[in-house]
């Protein structure tokens, strides 16, 4: 059995330490609401960054609440190139040996060592949805889009359970660019090989002329 899960896009958007956002705004200063995003507990602020880089910036960059133990800004692989910075992979929170940037804001500029990733692509879900379809925390699975001429077929997606979640794919906006869809995209989960199959694997068999 398999369940229709939600594709939802993520564009770039920035993750604050109360430190962080205190310099960048004020002392006491609280971020202000706009509204909920689909996982329980996380919303939308009012306040914005700008965040620059070596080559680039991105003016007016959106603040998710509520605040996190360490400040971390998640783009796309296009925007790196656009900020002259490395596109590190990493799932949210991995953020040790990532690249920094420089984060203005109306009390002053900060510069951040780390904290700048490309989010792996995953999916929310609770544990009953994660035994629906056989599978665990960090299960790395294949996603099949719904797509009308550009279908396309999601390797390494990361599973991520938790009781608050709600059902959701998250991508980026390069991700989900490329495929064409309706106003409501989703996709399923297929099973190809095992859970924990390596695609990096799967290509070198199939240079060798191993076919499964």
């Amino acid at each position: 059995m398999s369940i229709k899960i939600p594709i939802e896009t993520s564009a770039r958007h920035i993750h604050v330490s109360r430190e962080d956002f205190e310099f960048l705004f004020g002392k006491d200063q609280e971020l202000h609401y706009v509204k909920e995003l689909s996982q329980p507990g996380q919303y939308l602020c009012e306040e914005r960054l700008t965040v620059r880089g070596p080559r680039g910036e991105f003016a007016n960059m959106a603040i998710l609440g509520p605040c996190r133990s360490r400040t971390q800004v998640e783009v796309s692989l296009t925007d790196t190139r656009h900020l002259g910075l490395p596109g590190v992979i990493r799932q949210s929170g991995d953020i040790g040996g990532t690249p920094g940037c420089t984060l203005v804001g109306p009390k002053g500029e900060l510069q951040i060592k780390e904290g700048v990733i490309v989010a792996k692509r995953h999916i929310h879900m609770t544990p009953d949805q994660a035994i629906i379809l056989n599978v665990r925390d960090n299960d790395e699975v294949f996603v099949l889009t719904k797509s009308y001429g550009r279908t396309v077929i999601y390797a390494d997606v990361v599973v991520r359970v938790a009781r608050s979640f709600r059902l959701a794919m998250h991508v980026d906006t390069d991700e989900a660019n490329a495929f064409s869809s309706d106003a409501e995209p989703y996709g399923v989960i297929i099973k190809l090989f095992g859970s924990a199959y390596d695609t990096h694997k799967w290509i070198e068999e199939e240079l060798s002329g191993i076919h499964r």
